[in-house]
């Protein structure tokens, strides 16, 4: 049975000998019908991955980084119909939870032939995410850490706008956990995670899980450059809830409310402010193509 095979790229993103490269190497696959969307940016692609699914598709190759494949997969959501990633963004966060090289001929071979997993997905607004979401510090670091710093600086552009916002104020904030009051106080940032890894490659949430049902949950009320540093110094050392300035738990819903207006992101997306937000996690909701056990047992193997 031929397949209706999807792209969706972002044209100025990257990956390997370029998009003509990749429409060969799913022609010699013997896919059957190609639906081929070229976007400007990744705030074009959902109207793309709509039209996909209305085509049939019955894969959707999604090239760029975390943004297009939070885009695509807000879309797909629920459909069933499995994304296959090439990784051709700045970080690339999910695509490397999930095995996924940036070696354009095997992120191709792994959405023809890899295994197809159900993954959980973050609801923040109304808006699916795959690796995290945050409002506040974390969420102006993202803001500040603009395309074009990110396009020439790569990760050093997050650790940039990091140190321009350490200062910024505490703001009062009540967050909700499965219905119970967690925290009430003053914080600088609240973080929702899907797996580990946050932006710039830091160790947030140890253990986390995208296929475990739980979102990870964490607040900080560090202030200034030296509450900063031990916050970061403990995530890189891979012990985030040892410090005395971040909280850390899990929950399938949450909610917040806001003391004043705070910028919120999806997987490095930049959205306006607001003063509350809910969400929670959609077990099971996008289908994945990631490398076979036998294949990442073999690539690990001594």
């Amino acid at each position: 049975m031929s397949l209706t095979v999807a792209v969706i790229a972002h044209k100025k993103k990257t990956l390997g000998a370029g998009l003509d490269r990749l429409r060969v190497l799913i022609t010699e696959q013997d896919a059957g019908k190609l639906l081929w969307y070229e976007v400007p940016k990744s705030k074009k692609a959902p109207k793309r991955a709509r039209t996909a699914l209305k085509e049939g598709a019955d894969l959707v190759f999604v090239w760029g980084g975390d943004g297009m494949v939070q885009r695509c997969a807000d879309v797909l959501a629920g459909s069933g119909v499995p994304m296959a990633i090439l990784p051709a963004g700045t970080a690339n966060l999910f695509a490397g939870e999930m095995g996924i090289p940036a070696d354009l001929e095997e992120a191709v071979r792994i959405g023809f032939h890899g295994e197809r997993r159900k993954l959980d997905l973050g609801v923040l607004n109304g808006e699916h995410f795959a690796v995290m979401a945050g409002a506040g510090f974390e969420a102006q670091m993202i803001a500040d850490a603009d395309r074009e710093t990110k396009g020439r600086l790569g990760r050093l552009a997050y650790i940039g706008a990091a140190v321009r916002h350490v200062g910024g104020p505490l703001v009062p904030m009540k967050i909700k956990i499965d219905g119970v009051t967690w925290f009430e106080g003053d914080a600088s940032c609240l973080l929702l995670g899907n797996i580990g890894t946050i932006s710039g490659g830091i160790e947030a949430f140890d253990g986390a899980r995208p296929d475990d049902g739980w979102l990870e949950v964490g607040v900080s009320t560090a202030k200034g450059p030296i509450q900063w540093a031990r916050v970061l110094g403990r995530m890189t050392a891979g012990r985030s809830e040892d410090s005395p300035f971040v909280r850390i738990t899990r929950a399938r819903k949450i909610s917040a409310r806001f003391g004043s207006p705070l910028m919120y992101e999806l997987d490095g997306g930049d959205r306006e402010e607001t003063t509350k937000i809910k969400a929670g996690v959609a077990p099971g909701a996008l289908t994945v193509c990631v490398p076979a056990l036998a294949t990442a047992h073999e690539s690990t193997a001594p």
